[in-house]
């Protein structure tokens, strides 16, 4: 068992500080300028009722800081570096309905700015924080009020005939370029993540009977992250049984799990931040059928062909290629395709029945940022950005196939994917997940009890 005390909320806010400093040293050898990132907003639902919210992940992988209504500034130029942060005021009124607001004061304190405003006061001191600076890095906006209030401001200054501004650039890049490297802590946390989301699936595959509804699953997995200390989901919960097996993004959760379905479960918590992601696939009456069986074991050894190319060295679309081969010849095996193989790859007619990706990162978001090309060209096409120690992924092949005239009866509705987060290592990989059989006669085995 990973110790949640090895999670520590001041050694979180170190590597915060190191972050900021590893940013503006790109920063400054891009010839210095001004970095503001405002967190994000406050989402209302209906009148007074509010969505549980959620910070800009860029915001708080350089802050720490979890409050609504928050700015980041970062400066450097040839007098030096400096962090400050804009926060909400004290307010007694406030507190009584909310809770406790840190205040400019102390966030100054426990997260090590140089400086703290209010953000009642961001309109009239940003200014002068911008006027001296002709270079200004952003992020490409995502959140309406204060990203609007920003760009409001930059027109206002750029309007000036008495300002400096003369480059607006995107820091999106730069930042996503280190959040694809996870640090100890951040892995720490990604295992602890994923330790909960695969208990949870356990308890589902002990618990899940015939006639039950999917959103009976939905609230036990809810009910085991928060028991355990992950305060929501890393996504919304696909329970998805029988033929909305095969409906990708399926959140609905509302349908009778039949006798003879199958059930695929894609659901994981968020812990500290930091997202988990795992799928599952299992018969409803704790048996698979030799049609089901057939077609998840070619799933299976479709992931464990992508998992073995997760090496360094290795480029990101060398486990989805992996998991294509496979894919493809167990369909032609099971006469569901026809056809050469190579043709049938080349021409992508596979996707019929798999049409995702294999993988994506994952860190802060559950898909998370950083692109999936090194940014080099080879003629026409992108690079595929190689695999380096630190990384996190995904590995999720899958088959869904639909009623079709050119496909055998017996596997229409069938749907099935496995998932399991990969942490790359100096010399292997690491399946972080794996707390949750994979192997149809372990699941068969943990359903009998």
């Amino acid at each position: 068992m990973l110790n949640k005390d090895l999670i520590k909320t001041s050694h979180y806010i170190n590597k915060c500080i190191q972050r900021r400093k590893e940013l503006l040293k790109k920063v400054q050898q891009m010839g210095g300028g001004i970095i503001i990132i405002p967190t994000s907003q406050k989402c209302y639902r209906n009148a007074h009722n509010e969505h549980q919210y959620r910070h800009n992940s860029n915001f708080y992988y350089l802050t720490g800081f979890i409050e609504s209504d928050s700015c980041l500034i970062l400066t450097t130029d040839r007098t030096g570096n400096s962090s400050s942060l804009f926060c909400k005021s004290r307010d007694p009124r406030k507190e009584m309905w909310d809770g406790e607001i840190l205040g400019p004061s102390r966030a100054k304190e426990i997260f090590n700015f140089e400086t703290t405003y209010p953000i009642e006061e961001f309109e009239k001191i940003i200014p002068s924080l911008i006027k001296d600076h002709d270079s200004i890095y952003i992020e490409i906006p995502r959140y309406i009020k204060l990203d609007h209030e920003i760009f409001e401001l930059l027109n206002k200054e750029l309007a000036k005939n008495n300002n400096k501004i003369k480059h607006i650039h995107d820091i999106s890049n730069f930042i996503n370029e280190m959040r694809s490297i996870k640090d100890n802590t951040e892995i720490q946390t990604m295992k602890m993540a994923a330790q909960i989301s695969a208990n949870a699936h356990l308890e589902i595959l002990r618990s899940c009977k015939v006639g039950m509804y999917e959103y009976e699953l939905e609230a036990q997995l809810l009910y085991e992250f928060k028991k355990h200390g992950a305060h929501s989901p890393a996504y919304n919960n696909i329970v998805a049984s029988g033929k909305n097996s095969c409906i990708l993004h399926y959140t609905s959760n509302n349908k009778i799990i039949n006798n003879s379905d199958l059930v695929l479960i894609d659901a994981a918590c968020e812990f500290n931040s930091y997202a988990s992601d795992i799928t599952r696939t299992f018969p409803a009456n704790g048996k698979y059928s030799s049609t089901q069986l057939a077609l998840y074991e070619i799933v299976l050894a479709a992931q464990k062909a992508a998992i073995n190319s997760c090496k360094i060295k290795k480029n990101f679309n060398d486990p989805h290629k992996k998991a294509v081969e496979v894919l493809t010849q167990g369909l032609l095996d099971e006469r569901i395709l026809i056809g050469n193989k190579d043709e049938i790859i080349e021409k992508k007619i596979y996707t019929k029945f798999y049409p995702h990706s294999t993988s994506h990162w994952i860190g802060l978001d559950v898909h998370d940022v950083g692109s999936y090309h090194s940014g080099q060209n080879n003629g026409d096409n992108k690079q595929w950005k190689e695999l380096q120690e630190g990384m996190l992924l995904t590995i999720e092949p899958g088959l869904y196939i639909k009623p079709s005239s050119d496909v055998p009866e017996h596997f229409w509705n069938i749907g099935i994917r496995i998932e399991d987060t990969i942490l790359i290592k100096e010399k292997n990989c690491e399946i972080i997940t794996r707390n949750v059989p994979v192997a149809a006669d372990k699941i068969e085995e943990v359903m009998r009890g």
